[in-house]
């Protein structure tokens, strides 16, 4: 045990030594005028998709046909370290060989307007791998016995009838009892459960102001009982990352304030700052993820071991004048992407965004809701006088695909990062994630493609006033 947490602790410093190198390569030597173009994502846990790898057979029934698939657990592996268990919550989506996947609130999936989005949580906690004890569970479902494959196979029909509400049965009977006594124990345990914790956030992710302040609060938001925090490496001179009390930090936890402290006549500039944890992430929550601008299937977690979460933070400021911060959060209830524009400065910070020109006023901040089509990749471009430029790119993932736009193959078809065959039940990954073998094969749900348009210059926006006290 002792020497896996030494692994695990030098994966961590590896990946905050990493981290804080980019970051500085990418802000800290850079002016607030510079471009900066910009994934907006919310901090936690990032991983690439490792294959379907504990299995079994269902039949979906949809638009007049049967077609048999893989049902089961997919497995990820966490860039700084850890694997993570996921179902799939997007059944008509094929997913990507070698996609990366991003950890992201409920609001930034197909889970924004889902009504059993609670109940899928509580199957999570009730079935396989959170309960291994294969016996009890088959008590409790009447289904006789369950091996890990079939009990794979009815969680992931089970989460599919809320996720989707689609018509799917598992082909194995004790499979399809399972999933029919979790759709039923759902439905009158589950209604009122919320979504979980993140593994880690920073709330907002850019702020500004002018020199010889403290810039902030930035908000440390987490499940891990220890974040490290780290400023850019190269920082300007004389930059520190402080608390609340003005003293620095170097360690956070929960709720903790960063501020970072710009000294009085410091030159105009930016910097960055990293947390990262070592955590758990938690049960319930929603991976996104796409090959480039292409999407993959959204799944949802089920098993974690002990993984590497990471959020940055931007810091900007000017000694007169605007002195703006800019982030972007996909917005699935409103179709689109906010676009939040502070100013912290003297002067009115004006810009431009597809061709409209918008004005903050001193110490005012405005949320700009850009319209985007699901499954269109985007390019949002913010540009102001001085040369500032900040881009925002990415695909729009905010509902399930439907039985409509294709049918998933008969059987998974395999993926480039390698797997296990149906059924494998070999060595595990630590943690609380199930024990899973290894083979030749990595199955994974395949369907049609969705084609993808990139958003034009001549969307329509809608501007609202950004509420007091409401956080991107």
């Amino acid at each position: 045990m002792l020497s896996v947490k030494r692994r695990g602790a030098a994966r961590l410093a590896a990946a905050v030594l990493a981290s804080g190198l980019v970051a500085a390569g990418a802000i800290a030597t850079a002016g607030p005028a510079a471009a900066d173009d910009a994934t907006p994502v919310h901090g936690g846990a990032s991983a690439t998709l490792g294959g379907l790898k504990t299995y079994g057979q269902a039949v979906l029934h949809a638009n007049g046909h049967d077609q048999q698939i893989g049902a089961g657990l997919f497995e990820m592996t966490v860039e700084g370290g850890g694997t993570l268990q996921t179902y799939c919550i997007d059944i008509s989506t094929p997913t990507q060989q070698q996609a990366k996947y991003q950890e992201v609130p409920w609001s930034a999936s197909s889970l924004h307007n889902n009504q059993d989005a609670g109940k899928i949580r509580w199957i999570l906690q009730n079935s396989y791998p959170q309960v291994n004890d294969l016996a009890s569970l088959a008590q409790k479902a009447g289904a006789g016995s369950l091996s890990e494959k079939t009990a794979a196979a009815g969680t992931q029909v089970a989460i599919w009838r809320f996720s989707d509400h689609v018509k799917v049965d598992a082909t194995d009977p004790a499979a399809e009892k399972l999933a029919d006594y979790l759709e039923e124990s759902a439905k009158k345990h589950g209604q009122n459960l919320t979504e979980p914790e993140a593994s880690l956030k920073l709330d907002p992710s850019a702020v500004s102001g002018k020199s010889g302040s403290k810039l902030g609060p930035v908000t440390v938001h987490t499940n891990a009982g220890s974040v490290t925090v780290s400023p850019a490496a190269g920082a300007p001179a004389g930059v520190k990352v402080v608390g609340a009390d003005g003293k620095p930090v170097t360690k956070a936890t929960n709720g903790t304030k960063l501020f970072f402290d710009v000294p009085e006549g410091a030159k105009d500039g930016a910097t960055s700052l990293t947390a990262q944890a070592a955590t758990k992430v938690s049960v319930g929550r929603a991976f996104t993820g796409s090959v480039g601008r292409v999407k993959s299937q959204t799944m949802i977690l089920a098993g974690s071991s002990e993984s590497t979460a990471t959020a940055t933070a931007t810091a900007s400021w000017k000694k007169q004048g605007a002195a703006p911060a800019v982030t972007a959060e996909k917005n699935c209830s409103k179709g689109g992407v906010d676009v939040t524009a502070t100013n912290k400065g003297d002067a009115p910070f004006r810009f431009q965004l597809s061709g409209k020109e918008h004005v903050i006023a001193p110490g005012k901040s405005e949320t700009i809701t850009v319209p985007v089509g699901e499954d269109q990749a985007y390019e949002i471009t913010i540009k102001a006088e001085g040369g500032f430029k900040k881009t925002f790119t990415g695909v729009l993932d905010c509902k399930t695909a439907g039985t409509d736009t294709g049918k998933p193959s008969p059987q998974p078809s395999p993926a480039s990062a390698g797997g296990t065959s149906a059924g494998s039940t070999g060595g595990g990954a630590g943690g609380d994630l199930a024990e899973t073998g290894s083979s030749n094969a990595t199955p994974v749900i395949a369907g049609v493609a969705v084609a993808l348009v990139v958003v034009g210059g001549g969307a329509v926006f809608f501007l609202r006033k950004k509420k007091a006290g409401v956080t991107q």
